[in-house]
């Protein structure tokens, strides 16, 4: 359950960011960070992420998600509004 002291944060992540395995790269990140939140490819080429977190786990997910996993290259993080509610754990969304 998302507290409202916990931070909450989204991006729309453009580069070349599908078929690269970024959504299970960033499964196992944000549940090693404890997040909660979803990740997700979008129809354009892009990926969106959104979590909530303790701040310092969404400031480590923020700094992580700059580059990426190795085989990914991240072009820059457009920041989205954030949805109003997070499922328990961290998911992938089809």
């Amino acid at each position: 359950m998302i507290e409202e002291h916990e931070v909450k944060k989204a991006f729309r992540v453009h580069g070349r960011v599908q078929g690269v395995g970024f959504r299970w790269w960033a499964l196992d990140r944000a549940r090693g960070l404890g997040l909660n939140g979803s990740v997700r490819n979008c129809y354009d080429g892009t990926v969106e992420i959104a979590f909530a977190g303790s701040a310092e786990a969404v400031d480590e997910m923020c700094a992580l998600l700059e580059s990426g996993p190795r085989s990914a290259r991240v072009d820059r993080l457009e920041e989205l509004a954030t949805p109003e509610g997070y499922r328990e754990g961290f998911h992938i969304d089809h």
